[in-house]
């Protein structure tokens, strides 16, 4: 069916698709060309995920140098600061231990001195007895002294049963051989004619025998 208006030239329906079709092939065409131009002139430039990281890795590395640098610095001081501790202590160490070896030998009682005489043997004598506890005492030891020796520590008695059996007295105390070895004290001398070691085994003799050389008043 034609129409009647004026100026429309009817056309088939097949062609009246074609023309629609192109019509709005066209439109959208247009209409995408404008809002590519618009998106291309609007859009900032955006950074790729790669450089992202990148820039974030690189910053990340930056910090952990920067703390290491710092870490390693701190830890050379702490080096330094224990040297110098350790050294100002041992430097006190040094200063201290012969002061320390000073006190004591000061400290340490110097060793009694006994003359070398009567009165310094029994007195030397009588401290040892005291140590191992050998009763007797000064005017005792010095009355038997007297009389069997005279204060002779080289007095040999070669007149009695004893040096008629071949076994003579000897020293301060006139001992015999057999007597001061089985009464012999340790600390003392082996020498029968030492005065010390002579009144200590005499003394250690008659406190066995007679409780005491104080109670000794004769040949013993």
């Amino acid at each position: 069916m034609r129409s009647t208006i004026s100026g429309y030239t009817a056309l088939p329906k097949a062609h009246k698709f074609s023309a629609a079709a192109v019509a709005a092939t066209g439109v959208a065409a247009v209409a995408l060309a404008a809002v590519g131009a618009g998106t291309a002139s609007a859009a900032p430039a955006v950074k790729t995920v790669a450089q992202n990281a990148q820039a974030f890795g690189e910053t990340q590395q930056d910090e952990l140098s920067k703390q290491t640098d710092t870490a390693a610095a701190q830890a050379k001081t702490a080096a330094k600061a224990a040297e110098r501790t350790a050294q100002q202590a041992a430097s006190r160490s040094t200063e201290r231990a012969p002061i320390k070896a000073e006190k004591a030998e000061a400290a340490a009682p110097a060793p009694k001195a006994y003359g070398n005489n009567l009165d310094g043997w029994i007195t030397q004598a009588l401290d040892i007895m005291k140590a191992k506890g050998i009763p007797g005492s000064y005017e005792g030891i010095k009355r038997n002294i007297m009389r069997e020796s005279t204060g002779n520590p080289q007095a040999v008695n070669d007149w009695d049963v004893n040096a008629a059996a071949g076994i003579p007295s000897k020293g301060l105390l006139q001992i015999i051989d057999p007597t001061f070895k089985a009464y012999h004290v340790e600390g003392t001398s082996w020498d029968i004619y030492d005065p010390v070691a002579n009144i200590v085994a005499s003394c250690n003799y008659a406190a066995d025998k007679y409780g005491s050389m104080d109670s000794v008043n004769s040949a013993y």
